[in-house]
């Protein structure tokens, strides 16, 4: 059986063709190397890896993702290690990352990533400016394992603490991000979500539960002037701006994913400065 073969019987059998070209890629040790694939497509599959091949098409058919499949999934350009302890880390929470970068500058400050999973996120922001100090929190022992696999492999300095959300967490921040659970219980498409940790996607019956620990937590966990950014479902941000308002954060304001949604709402801790008269020069 040649390349090209096996890739019409996996699409045959109803598998994705790029979904097929990345798991084969990945059994022949040329990850996203699509490009070889084409030039090599009449090359014969080795006998070695033909059983792995079955049991990796019948694994996707079952819904298990693809990066729990090769172990790995880039984001903001960095290579991160995941597999069924942690999420998928997904594109559209790349503008979490990039709002919070287009806030603040290279200079020091502290920020803390809460409901780490993988690291993505914290690992981006310490990536992106080295001279904060980033923390990175999960309820989860097992996300905290792949999170620090993760940072050691990039060798970014990352901090990393087991706890409830900002609970026994040293502060004060001057950045708050986080990809919490935000999924309602009982959601349509959550058996499409199976083979990914529940905990990490389902927050109460309007999926708000996590949200609003988040906010009633950092009100005081903020310095003066610090931004919280939150990612939440494609229907939450009125009720996350109404939160926010009532918890007496300012500038409450929201960003779009790739697709259009509004995906992130984010807030100021108000200064004593906001109200300080600007003196006549």
């Amino acid at each position: 059986m040649s390349l090209a073969d096996a890739l019409a019987q996996a699409r045959h059998m109803g598998l994705d063709a790029l979904d097929a070209q990345l798991l084969l890629l990945h059994l022949l040790g040329r990850a996203d190397d699509r490009a070889w694939l084409r030039a090599h497509d009449t090359d014969a599959l080795p006998p070695s890896v033909a059983p792995a091949w079955q049991e990796l098409c019948r694994r996707r058919l079952a819904g298990e993702p693809v990066a729990y499949l090769v172990g790995r999934k880039e984001f903001f350009g960095l290579p991160l290690a995941v597999d069924a302890r942690v999420l998928v880390p997904r594109p559209d929470t790349e503008t979490l990352v990039e709002w919070a970068l287009e806030l603040h500058g290279p200079a020091p400050l502290k920020a803390v990533d809460l409901g780490t999973g993988s690291g993505a996120i914290a690992l981006a922001l310490q990536h992106a400016r080295p001279a904060w100090e980033v923390w990175a929190v999960d309820a989860s022992a097992q996300a905290l394992t792949v999170a620090r696999t993760n940072a050691t492999q990039l060798a970014l300095p990352v901090r990393f603490h087991q706890g409830d959300w900002l609970s026994s967490l040293p502060g004060p921040f001057d950045l708050i991000v986080s990809n919490p659970p935000y999924i309602a219980e009982g959601y349509d498409h959550l058996p499409a979500l199976r083979h990914e940790p529940q905990s990490a996607l389902v927050s109460g019956r309007d999926g708000l539960d996590d949200l609003r620990k988040i906010i009633g937590q950092a009100t005081t966990r903020l310095v003066p002037g610090g931004w919280l950014l939150l990612e939440h479902g494609h229907d939450q941000s009125a009720a996350v701006h109404t939160l926010l308002k009532a918890a007496g954060l300012a500038q409450v304001c929201s960003r779009q994913d790739l697709a259009g949604i509004v995906r992130c709402t984010g807030a100021r801790l108000p200064s004593p400065m906001d109200n300080k008269p600007l003196t006549q020069g």
